[in-house]
């Protein structure tokens, strides 16, 4: 197997999102893991979160053979069974690592690998259900940093997993609008914008965009390391203005905009994970 296609496979740019979660959630714990437990920290989110998507890849074939006609296993760069073995062996890796630092990692690894499979499988049919599941693998890497270091998650980490999971419940109704004919016609999913519409999906969607940047603030305003910290609030604004905008045009139907309005979704949220991580690190005083 080529290397290229197997990292487009995996999608390795959301794995290098996951480790700046975790790394974040360790610094937020106040607690600098020793470097092999740092190590096997990032192993297991890179590993398990790209089986995810090498498995997601093998159910989807069909769908994406209309809706995205570049990807690995739809142009044969990779074979289904390829996709399999991809799968098996990065899981095996990513639960391993996390079974060397303690049960609790353990236990958030293999629970969120097998989720991954039953996902791919039949979740992602089910309206809202399947949504939940994609955002909750954005917002886990945070409680896993957190139970690397710490016996229980503290309150920033708390706020911070429940900010990325809303931002990714929205951004995942937003792809399912994007998706909808080939969810459709190759999956007969029945995916929200398929019960409530594309528009009513789209407005909800962005709803929760709206309440994610509501709980940004409220970080801001009430939670340490964020309180009055300008080295959270500039980028985060920013990120949180991105969302609404890339929202904005989904709920807008947009068509034309919207590969590039789920980049900005993921540009937005790639930046609000950076500053999250650069917030535990420096504090930048704003009076008020």
């Amino acid at each position: 197997m080529k290397l290229m296609p197997v990292l487009r496979l995996v999608r390795i740019e959301h794995s290098l999102m996951l480790i700046v979660a975790v790394v974040a959630a360790e610094l937020l714990a106040a607690a600098i893991p020793p470097v092999p437990v740092l190590i096997l920290s990032i192993v297991t989110p890179i590993f398990v979160g790209a089986s995810a998507f090498s498995i997601n890849d093998y159910f989807d074939i069909d769908a994406d053979k209309k809706n995205k006609k570049r990807r690995p296993l739809v142009s044969g760069e990779l074979s289904r069974r390829d996709a399999i073995y991809i799968t098996a062996a990065f899981i095996a890796i990513g639960v391993g690592a996390a079974v060397l630092i303690n049960i609790y990692c353990a236990a958030i690894a293999a629970g969120f690998a097998l989720l991954s499979v039953l996902y791919s499988y039949k979740l992602k049919t089910i309206p809202l259900v399947g949504n939940a599941y994609v955002a909750l693998s954005m917002a886990i890497p945070f409680l896993f940093g957190s139970y690397a270091v710490a016996s229980f998650p503290n309150l920033p980490i708390v706020g911070v997993f429940f900010l990325i999971f809303v931002a990714g419940l929205a951004r995942e109704i937003d792809g399912t609008v994007r998706d909808y004919s080939g969810d459709i016609s190759a999956r007969k999913a029945k995916t929200l914008p398929v019960i409530m519409g594309k528009r009513p999906a789209a407005s909800l969607a962005l709803a929760f965009y709206v309440i994610a940047v509501a709980i940004s603030m409220y970080m801001f305003a009430y939670t340490s390391p964020f309180r009055g910290n300008a080295a959270y609030l500039i980028p985060i604004s920013i990120a949180g203005s991105m969302l609404i905008y890339s929202g904005a045009i989904f709920a807008r139907m947009k068509k034309r905009f919207y590969s590039a309005a789920r980049n900005m979704s993921l540009a937005g949220m790639a930046i609000a994970l950076i500053f999250i991580l650069v917030s535990a690190l420096v504090y930048i005083r704003i009076p008020f």
